[in-house]
């Protein structure tokens, strides 16, 4: 097991991310501040967390499916990660795409963070590809179902 040291900001031990069910893959995230955010306009929301995570393991942070169905409110850049150097604290870029402003108040789940190990690899130029099924094939190229 990895351990994942977080350091919340004074005033925000009760934010820390927790999973709602044992059997849930994702964290919760919550705002530590009451916010805005304005129909069609990104708005960092802070977590009042910062954390420590292992080098070869990235923090993946996700929108909330609930948010995005019934107000249209997700992440800007989805799934955002959070790199192990990174010891700053964790910002939310929320987006709205709903009809009217959204409220997020002091303690609102806003986002879900998955801990991801990354695989070991190398990059290695090359001056042609191997065949495959799809070939070439780009957007839309194996049918619409």
């Amino acid at each position: 097991m990895v351990s994942i040291r977080i350091m919340m900001a004074e005033g925000c031990e009760d934010l820390f991310p927790s999973k709602a069910h044992p059997s849930d893959a994702a964290y919760d995230i919550k705002a530590s501040v009451d916010i805005t955010v304005p129909v069609g306009i990104s708005t960092l929301v802070p977590t009042g967390m910062k954390m420590e995570i292992p080098f070869g393991y990235e923090a993946q942070v996700r929108p909330r499916s609930g948010l995005a169905l019934k107000h249209g409110v997700t992440l800007t850049n989805s799934p955002g990660t959070i790199d192990a150097g990174y010891r700053g604290e964790v910002g939310l870029i929320v987006i709205n795409h709903g009809q009217e402003p959204f409220e997020i108040r002091r303690g609102d789940r806003v986002a879900q963070m998955v801990i991801a190990k990354l695989a070991e690899c190398e990059l290695v130029a090359a001056n042609e590809l191997g065949d495959s099924d799809r070939g070439y094939g780009g957007f839309g190229s194996s049918g619409r179902n």
